[in-house]
């Protein structure tokens, strides 16, 4: 499971760095021809949207993990 959410952030992180590579580089470059650029792809809104899903999907695996008894919690004992 350790590394599954390790691969999991590797994946966030990587897909975050395509979208900031993607918004450096500009996006598609208009002629100014006045036409509208809303069929074209934009890398970035599918690098942000990838990021976006794969967050959800891994804090809900990691829930049904804890559901299953997979995962324990280890957090620090309440000691006085």
């Amino acid at each position: 499971m350790k590394y599954l959410v390790i691969a999991a952030f590797v994946a966030i992180i990587g897909s975050l760095g395509a979208a900031l590579v993607f918004m450096m580089r500009g996006g598609p470059s208009g002629d100014g021809d006045g036409q509208d650029t809303s069929h074209r792809k934009n890398p970035m809104a599918k690098a942000l949207a990838f990021r976006v899903g794969f967050s959800i999907l891994l804090f809900v695996v990691v829930l049904i993990s804890y559901q299953m008894g997979w995962i324990q919690p280890t957090g620090l004992p309440l000691q006085r």
